[in-house]
């Protein structure tokens, strides 16, 4: 009996339709459909890794990859100057889909939530 796939697994299947900003072989990037700030993206490796914690060795060059396309969102979004990157790892830290995500936040304030 396989595992039912997660709703970011649909959508990198095209099964669920989503709003698509960048796609290549190893990630796709989607707008949030409950964004927390004026530009809020999610970047989600094809392969399925759970968490964070998940991640093993091999994964190394995808966790590479998918830092390197939120400098690439931060730029196509011009906000290269200001932006959060937020990644929940289980349940009690906030993670509702058990498929690896980055939250690229940007167009507000985020100071009273991150403080120097």
């Amino acid at each position: 009996m396989s595992e039912e796939k997660t709703i970011f697994q649909k959508i990198i299947d095209k099964e669920i339709p989503s709003t698509t900003h960048y796609e290549d072989d190893l990630c796709i990037v989607i707008e949030d459909i409950n964004p927390k700030a004026p530009i809020h993206l999610l970047i989600i490796p094809k392969k399925p890794i759970p968490k964070l914690s998940d991640a093993s060795e091999e994964d190394v060059s995808i966790l590479g990859h998918l830092m390197f396309i939120v400098g690439e969102m931060s730029r196509k979004f011009e906000t290269e100057d200001s932006f959060n990157i937020v990644i929940n790892n289980g349940a009690s830290a906030g993670q509702t889909v058990f498929h690896l995500h980055l939250h690229l936040l940007a167009g507000r304030d985020f100071s009273d939530l991150f403080p120097a």
